[in-house]
């Protein structure tokens, strides 16, 4: 963040699973006079987007050390997934729009019944995802990627799905097509710090209180974790200081943290809708998510990924089992899971 002016540039540096942490808040024009959160680019797509202004690249948008990666580069040449079998988590993605159609629109409804048995006779409020929420739920982020990636391919896909699907593909894929706009691959890999995320119910619980506090929808604040660390699965800060599962800088978080502690999901977060409240929040929120990080496609996938939460809170289930990938130039990689 420009300490002159106040604002700050874009940060997305490491949408890495989204990207790996887009650092992020940065001094909004309407809020306190204290500096942005500044987080990194890092969400969970590893797409690396452009640090805000104070964070610029994120520790995700760095690359990642080839030994501290928990997969090997996406591939499409191995044999496609059979329908009724728990996809490989480097599973070949079809290319073939008729094929690719089909495949989502399997994966996304054997994911909803998974999710629905996880929510039913699991317990996501301790421990993480049962494999089959988390593999199918990494099938369809990895397709996603592929479709915001070939934007020709995409298209064709889109005609082939069913009506009642589209619009939620359509809507997943676009916001990662933003995050990867602000995206720079790296040639050198840096070391990344990650772990698996508070169980998702503990999340949620934190969301809402959040909500209940601030007034700042909780699927709002859900979409900017899973942006900016993948739910906290990246814990390394930015290379300009952004820290925590929301990625602060240290002046914004002495004014918006009330004293907690930014590594503290739960203080992070209450920071967070502290510092989107203050800007605008609930009823200018995009001006509050540009305050946050200055960036209008950080603000559209935000907005994207926040409704479809709205619509249907099994989206947040799937969202928390995406994962952190991180973008090269000798291509992406997968920092977590299986």
């Amino acid at each position: 963040m420009d300490a002159r002016t106040g604002r700050g540039t874009p940060v997305v540096a490491s949408i890495v699973g989204l990207a790996v942490a887009l650092s992020g808040c940065t001094g909004s024009p309407g809020a306190a006079s204290a500096t942005a959160p500044g987080r990194t680019a890092q969400s969970a797509q590893v797409t690396a987007p452009v640090p805000a202004p104070e964070r610029q690249a994120t520790s995700a948008a760095t690359g990642a050390e080839p030994g501290t990666t928990a997969a090997a580069t996406e591939t499409a040449h191995r044999t496609p997934v059979p329908s009724e079998a728990l996809p490989d988590p480097d599973a070949a993605i079809p290319r073939d729009p008729a094929r690719l159609a089909r495949s989502l629109t399997e994966t996304s409804e054997r994911l909803r019944r998974a999710v629905d048995e996880w929510r039913s006779e699991g317990d996501p409020s301790r421990g993480q995802a049962p494999e089959p929420v988390v593999l199918l739920a990494l099938y369809q982020q990895r397709a996603y990627r592929l479709l915001a990636r070939d934007p020709r391919l995409a298209s064709r896909t889109y005609a082939r799905l069913p009506r009642a699907l589209e619009p939620s593909v359509k809507a997943d894929v676009t916001a990662i097509r933003k995050l990867l706009t602000l995206v720079h691959p790296v040639s050198r890999p840096a070391r990344f710090r990650v772990k698996e995320p508070k169980p998702a119910d503990v999340l949620l619980g934190h969301f809402r209180h959040a909500e209940r506090r601030f007034g700042v929808e909780w699927e709002v604040l859900a979409a900017v974790m899973l942006v900016e660390t993948k739910f906290g699965r990246v814990r390394s800060p930015s290379h300009t200081g952004a820290q925590g599962p929301m990625q602060f800088m240290p002046r914004t978080w002495e004014a918006y943290g009330m004293g907690g502690d930014v590594h503290d999901t739960r203080d992070a977060v209450l920071g967070a809708a502290n510092y989107l409240h203050a800007s605008g929040a609930p009823r200018h929120y995009r001006r509050a998510l540009y305050a946050y990080n200055h960036s209008w496609a950080y603000v559209d996938a935000v907005l994207l990924h926040a409704r479809q939460m709205k619509r249907d809170i099994r989206k947040y289930y799937a969202y928390y089992n995406w994962q952190v990938f991180v973008v090269t130039t000798r291509g992406e990689r997968r920092l977590t899971g299986p």
